[in-house]
């Protein structure tokens, strides 16, 4: 069966507000637009964690469902939780053929989380992920050293960029902020 792909997902922590946007792509194999709308960031935990995935639609919704059990498991501890997600889905037989990636993000904390056991704090708290990532990357890199635009901004200009060079990647946008200065 031909697994359901595609899209960029990217992150921005900047002036006490994190964004984490992505795109409503699912491409099945390589020449074919299932869905344009889909929504692969949302919030979890109480809406207190905002996630985004991307890779294999199925293996992204299982870890997001991994990660918020291990969220409740660890009392909103983001770190732990990601961490003990990363061990799991190293070690694990099934989890291990999993084809995805996660960005996660709470008040306090960026992360990557990916298969090969990785817990990834980004540099200059900008970070992408997905077929489209490296475009997004470099586009929110530029935005954030070069503008005073809003992490939120940034993230939505940087997805559109992404969008026009990567065949994966849509305009149909999701974002997400979290503010860590407002009170809980």
């Amino acid at each position: 069966m031909t697994e359901l792909h595609g899209t960029t997902i990217c992150a921005v922590k900047k002036d006490g507000i994190i964004a984490v946007g992505g795109d409503g792509q699912v491409t099945m194999g390589e020449s074919v637009i299932m869905k344009g709308n889909a929504v692969k960031v949302k919030r979890i935990y109480n809406d207190k964690v905002v996630i985004g995935f991307a890779g294999s639609v199925s293996d992204a919704f299982a870890l997001s469902e991994k990660l918020e059990a291990m969220l409740q498991k660890y009392s909103g501890n983001l770190m732990r939780a990601a961490v003990e997600v990363a061990e799991l889905w190293r070690d694990g037989k099934i989890m291990r053929k999993y084809e995805a990636m996660l960005i996660t993000a709470d008040k306090e904390n960026l992360f990557i989380v990916s298969g090969s056991g990785d817990v990834i704090e980004p540099e200059r708290g900008v970070c992408a992920i997905g077929s489209g990532g490296n475009y997004a990357l470099a586009a929110a890199r530029a935005l954030t050293e070069n503008t005073d635009f809003p992490a939120k901004e940034i993230v939505e200009k940087s997805l559109k960029i992404a969008s026009n060079l990567c065949v994966f990647t849509n305009d149909n946008l999701t974002i997400e902020t979290i503010d860590s200065n407002a009170k809980d």
